[in-house]
């Protein structure tokens, strides 16, 4: 069960990244998505999916309701992991996710941007730099860095008005329904653990900064920070209980035009970028040999946004991850 926990202690992180827009909420891509970020075994591997749903209807200027602002924007999102175990301490991995769809849809329910696709490829190294375990205690230290590339599209347009003669007129799609920012991040990654075996009781923290690159127009969405405190206990043998304390910022919007320029010919307001959040999370897992299901959801506490944007309502995530050794192990 320890296992598990290192594995779920980032799901929700990564895809609650909404960074503000104009008329839209904008959009981070999840990156580092969601699990192991803990270390595994000599030559052991992991394949790691989870499914996470995202839907809101609330959206804030400040931190006061903006009720005129849209009618929902919703998520769906799919994230898989494969992990390999160099040695006892350094952890390789490839992650990669995928949206069924990003859909907001206007105040009037006229108008609906969505769109899907591939979102961002992350490679994760991550090492473990401290451990100590006695009868009573089990201590680990892993740090990590990780750099992510887009591979899905960061812009695309949709027609809002054909005229007599048959000629479309395009207008640029929100961010938020943009599967990928376009640009080329670092994530630089800490988690710290600590495990009672005997009481099957465990807390850990992790924390995670996200430097966020120029995309291929110019556009530098906002760095991303979370931290991250978490309480574990084991029960009937295969079960599990967790729960989350977390606090999130996001950055600033930058770019190398105007803020005219932005909003006539992006559809993004530079002022509404940017935001602070404190949440808690719950989680339930269950531990059946090497295969780990879990499940967990986040309620906000405290959510405040630059301008006027989206804010973080409903988010559910379902997830399962196999391990195995490549080589056969002795004993």
């Amino acid at each position: 069960m320890r296992g598990l926990m290192l594995a779920i202690c980032l799901l929700t992180f990564s895809n609650n990244i909404l960074a503000q827009g104009c008329c839209s909420g904008g959009s981070g891509s999840p990156v580092a998505g969601g699990t192991s970020q803990g270390v595994l075994a000599d030559r052991q591997a992991e394949i790691g999916t989870s499914f996470q749903y995202i839907y809101t209807t609330k959206f804030l200027t400040g931190d006061k309701p903006a009720p005129d602002f849209l009618h929902s924007f919703n998520t769906k999102y799919l994230y898989t992991r494969f992990g390999y175990g160099v040695t006892n301490r350094l952890t390789m991995s490839v992650e990669v996710g995928y949206f069924f769809n990003k859909t907001q849809v206007s105040l009037n329910e006229k108008v609906t941007d969505e769109s899907k696709g591939v979102s961002d490829l992350i490679i994760f190294p991550r090492y473990k730099v401290y451990e100590h375990n006695t009868e009573e205690t089990r201590d680990e230290i892993t740090v990590g860095l990780g750099y992510k590339m887009p591979i899905g599209k960061y812009l695309d347009s949709t027609v809002v008005y054909t005229d007599p003669n048959g000629k479309n007129l395009y207008t640029p799609q929100p961010p938020a329904v943009m599967p990928t920012t376009g640009s080329n991040d670092f994530i630089f990654y800490g988690f710290a653990f600590r495990g009672y075996p005997e009481k099957k009781f465990r807390i850990f923290a992790n924390a995670i900064y996200i430097r966020k690159g120029w995309n291929p127009i110019g556009e530098k969405f906002g760095d991303y920070a979370s931290v991250g405190l978490f309480a574990g206990k084991t029960f009937l043998k295969k079960w599990g209980a967790t729960l989350q304390l977390k606090g999130e910022w996001i950055g600033d919007f930058h770019s190398d035009k105007s803020a005219d320029d932005m909003l006539a010919f992006y559809n993004i307001d530079v002022n509404s970028f940017g935001s602070k959040k404190i949440a808690i999370a719950p989680q339930i897992s269950y531990l059946y040999k090497s295969l780990s299901l879990y499940i967990l959801t986040e309620y906000p506490l405290y959510q405040y946004v630059n301008g006027t944007a989206i804010a973080s309502q409903y988010m559910f995530t379902f997830g399962m991850s196999y391990r195995f050794f490549t080589v056969k192990q002795n004993g």
